[in-house]
């Protein structure tokens, strides 16, 4: 079982690895070339390309082809990209590094970096435009991820977060901070992928379902990681968030704890509406549980 589930996460990932490498921001052509490749040191510096599976894996549990999502995958990782380009910046995070190695700013500077994040959410939308996916399909994971990722989603947590960061937050807040600042990606990648398979308007609820309950659950034990994770094993500097309103400041460790097994569980009932959705009660399984 172990075997078949780590036999499948290799080949997602390597599916969106070599669509990434082989077909984003390659123009020898252009004279910008300085910008590519400050797009392409972060979009290629590795790290677990979860939301391009999510996307892969629902579209392959609603029925449809997972080799086809990819471009939907790809559009995802490019908005994750640029949203840790800038969450590094010194106006924001102020990290000098990232998945074990300097991040974009520090190796391209300040403004190259803003660009080339600019540059990877303005790409994505191209990338959703023109996957080989009817028109309708095509209009509404254009809409999922802009939602997702924008003003009431991704970037409001964002906003909440920075307006969060001289006092301490109630539960609710912080909620809804997490909610939408990792929460929402989350789901986008998992309603993508539903877009992609064909699935059902119900999918697309469940979907979302399970995302909300998975991302609180990923996000509570990111929380605890930060608090007793080890720098080297992470890739990240740890203890940065000692004064954050984090989960565990909040709850302490040992509810935190209580918690993720919660979440991970209520996400777990949500697949019992797809079909084949063993593979991803393991990746939650596994994604709750992680040490990094």
């Amino acid at each position: 079982m172990k075997q078949a589930f780590e036999q499948q996460a290799d080949a997602y990932r390597d599916q969106i690895e070599r669509y990434l490498d082989r077909q984003c921001f390659q123009y020898p052509l252009e004279p910008q070339a300085r910008l590519f490749e400050a797009m392409r040191y972060s979009l290629l510096a590795g790290g677990k390309r979860l939301r391009p599976v999510f996307v892969m894996d629902f579209c392959r549990m609603c029925g449809g082809d997972w080799k086809a999502a990819v471009p939907f995958g790809a559009a995802l990782e490019m908005v994750h990209t640029y949203s840790l380009i800038h969450d590094d910046l010194p106006c924001m995070d102020n990290d000098d590094y990232r998945r074990g190695r300097l991040t974009n700013h520090k190796v391209y500077g300040e403004a190259m970096a803003v660009l080339a994040g600019d540059g990877l959410l303005t790409a994505a939308f191209g990338c959703l435009a023109q996957a080989d996916f009817p028109a309708q399909a095509r209009i509404q994971a254009v809409e999922i991820l802009s939602r997702c990722s924008g003003c009431l989603g991704m970037i409001g947590g964002q906003v909440l977060d920075i307006q969060s960061e001289q006092r301490l937050c109630t539960e609710q807040e912080v909620l809804d901070i997490q909610s939408r600042k990792t929460g929402a990606l989350i789901r986008a990648a998992c309603q993508l992928g539903v877009v992609a398979g064909g699935g059902s308007k119900e999918q697309l609820q469940f979907a979302a379902e399970f995302a909300v309950h998975l991302g609180l659950a990923f996000q509570i034990r990111d929380d605890m990681l930060d608090r007793i994770g080890d720098a080297q094993t992470m890739g990240k500097a740890t203890g940065m968030d000692g004064q954050k309103n984090t989960f565990v400041r909040l709850y302490g460790l040992e509810r935190c704890d209580q918690l993720v097994r919660q979440h991970t569980q209520q996400a777990i009932m949500a697949l019992k509406h797809f079909d084949c959705s063993e593979f991803m009660k393991a990746l939650a399984l596994e994604l709750t549980n992680r040490k990094c």
